[in-house]
Formats: structure tokens, C-alpha cells, sequence
């Protein structure tokens, strides 16, 4: 009977070592307006190939507006240019997810948001990672990221933003 116990408390361990190591890497990121006021909030997923985010917004403008990686994981307000620019690799440094000659690392597609203020995206990024796999930029290194929405849209292509305009909404990635 001991070893049968045994057997079943190995079979157990060995199930819940399993389950822990594919276990996703996740990261979390509170989004906050100029004012430090709750502007939303978004999930971040690691991937085999990189990362899922699941965002919600409150309280900005209707219409379009950008949402990018940014590289350092700061948000002092008024203008959150503490974050400061786009996470990209050592080799891109241009802007643009329709751009022909590459794209930056935190290029992101654009964000809706609702006559009420509101809005919702997913969307999946193979440029970055939580965990630095596949050689990507990771978002979660030493001085780590924030994802900023800015006023307008991005446009994809113009440098060095694509025409976002001013940054409305930060979180640091944690």
C-alpha cells in the first residue's frame, strides 16, 4: 500500500511541475490619464511567438488613437514623456506597421474607443516579449516599458510617430 501511496504523490508532483511550467508569463498594466485618474487597464500574455494584450479604456476621447511599447517603464505625468520613446531593436529604428523598410518593436495597431469613452482591443504583437524569447525585446528588462495611447491615430508610415500626437494615457508594464 506504501508504495502505491507514493506512486500517486509522484504522479501528483510531477502533474503540478507540468502545469506550472507551461503556465504562461503574464504582465498587468494600469493605465492612468495626465491627471492620475484610472484610464484603463491592460493584460499582457507571453506566447510561444510573442505576446497577446487584452486592453480596456475609460474616459478618452471617441475615435482612433495609437497605443505603442514604450521603452521605459515610467509614467510621471503631465505628458508621460518619461516613458520615453518606442521600444525597438538595436538594428530598427523606424516607425510604422505599414512602413516597407521595417517597423519598431513597439508599434502597435490602433485602439477604437466609443462615443461613451470606452473601448476595447486584443491584438497580438510578434515583436516584443515578456520573457525574451525568440530574441525579441523584452518589456519586462531592468528599466522596464509602458504602453501609451496617444490623441489620434497612428497613420503607420510617418515618422517618428505616425502622427499620434500627444501621449493621453500611460501604464508601466509589470
Amino acid at each position: 500500500m506504501g508504495s502505491k501511496l507514493l506512486a500517486a504523490a509522484v504522479v501528483m508532483a510531477l502533474s503540478a511541475w507540468t502545469i506550472t511550467a507551461q503556465a504562461a508569463t503574464t504582465a498587468t498594466a494600469a493605465l492612468k490619464d495626465p491627471a492620475g485618474l484610472d484610464a484603463g487597464a491592460a493584460t499582457l500574455t507571453q506566447g510561444p511567438k510573442g505576446v497577446v494584450v487584452h486592453m480596456t479604456v475609460k474616459g478618452l476621447t471617441p475615435g482612433w488613437h495609437a497605443a505603442h511599447f514604450h521603452e521605459v517603464g515610467d509614467c510621471s505625468p503631465p505628458d508621460f514623456k518619461t516613458a520615453g520613446g518606442h521600444v525597438h531593436t538595436q538594428a530598427t529604428h523606424v516607425h510604422g506597421l505599414l512602413n516597407p523598410d521595417a517597423n519598431e518593436a513597439g508599434d502597435l495597431p490602433n485602439l477604437f474607443v466609443g462615443a461613451d469613452g470606452t473601448g476595447a482591443a486584443e491584438f497580438f504583437s510578434t515583436t516584443v516579449s515578456l520573457d525574451g524569447v525568440d530574441g525579441q525585446p523584452t518589456l519586462l528588462d531592468k528599466d522596464g516599458a509602458a504602453l501609451v495611447i496617444h490623441a489620434n491615430p497612428d497613420d503607420f508610415v510617418t515618422q517618428p510617430i505616425g502622427g499620434a500626437g500627444a501621449r493621453i494615457a500611460c501604464g508601466v508594464i509589470r
